[in-house]
């Protein structure tokens, strides 16, 4: 493979993992190679939803079995290995052998704050350091110089020009609302409502959130529009873990991003009752020593 065909795909690649180009691709890279083979280690393909391939591993039957795999790895993001002979696998003349490791590619996840006070301040290095694209939106200009957005797409827009701001959603987007008052982050729940979306949730109280879905729905009805759809909201946001403070607040909305990432219960991962009783089912319950003997000693 050329050294400029292997850039065209390098540059591809990072343009997937980055978010400047819409994936999610399948990326197969040659890791295996015996005898005669069309193409020589770290070749590379790369195949996007839409057909669109950039590189070659070898052409051929090898290649047509490659991009078989990689239609398999968009489908249903898993990786795969192809190991093949090609005279005998595959009735190729080349007679050699070659190994194809097929990899999906996705950007990270983007987690769009929609306001830039002290939570969102707190939530934002958490955010990236499990591996979200944070983008920041807030009307505010002098917040959004805070360090901890460093690293961060801001965005100076206020609640009710939010889709200019963010422009078309992407399914995988985690909205989260946490304006400076009740009437933007109804204003914000109103318009991102109807954006694709994984999650979106709002900060608040039980009260708040009571006030703010009543007005909502109510502002729909009276649009003559159909209700939306809830089922996906979360607000109050965060995992009950009790905490109050903007940073303990952070750690219980990233705890439940995260658990929704993985299917994640959000319960305590504790088994030491369930592994106190696998040991007295192996040894049996432990006897206390009689009064004035001695207790067991370890090798008894």
């Amino acid at each position: 493979m050329s050294a400029a065909a292997l850039l065209e795909v390098s540059k591809a690649t990072a343009s997937v993992l980055s978010g400047a180009r819409p994936g999610p691709a399948a990326l197969a890279t040659v890791i295996g190679r015996a005898g005669s083979a069309p193409q020589a280690l770290g070749a590379r393909l790369l195949l996007f939803g839409d057909g669109t391939m950039i590189g070659t591993v070898g052409g051929g039957a090898i290649e047509a079995q490659v991009l078989d795999a990689c239609r398999q790895t968009l489908k249903d993001g898993r990786t795969r290995r192809i190991e093949a002979h090609l005279v005998r696998d595959l009735g190729m003349c080349c007679g050699g052998a070659m190994e194809v490791f097929v990899e999906h590619l996705q950007s990270a996840e983007r987690l769009i704050l929609v306001g830039a006070g002290h939570v969102a301040q707190a939530i934002a290095p958490l955010a990236m350091n499990v591996g979200f694209r944070l983008v920041v939106v807030d009307d505010r200009e002098e917040l959004l110089e805070h360090p901890a957005f460093a690293g961060a797409t801001c965005l100076a827009y206020d609640v009710d020009e939010l889709e200019s701001a963010l422009g078309e959603g992407e399914a995988s987007d985690h909205l989260v609302i946490l304006t400076r008052d009740h009437q933007r982050d109804q204003v914000a729940l109103t318009g991102l409502l109807r954006r694709s979306y994984r999650y979106l949730g709002m900060i608040g109280s039980r009260r708040k959130v009571h006030t703010v879905i009543a007005r909502v729905l109510r502002r729909e009805e009276e649009l003559g529009r159909a209700r939306p759809d809830l089922s996906r909201v979360r607000a109050p946001i965060g995992l009950a873990l009790g905490g109050r403070t903007p940073a303990e607040i952070a750690v219980s909305v990233i705890a439940e991003l995260v658990a929704l990432r993985h299917g994640g219960s959000g319960q305590s991962m504790s088994v030491i009752e369930e592994a106190q009783a696998a040991a007295e089912r192996r040894s049996g319950p432990v006897v206390p020593a009689a009064s004035g003997d001695p207790a067991p000693s370890a090798g008894s």
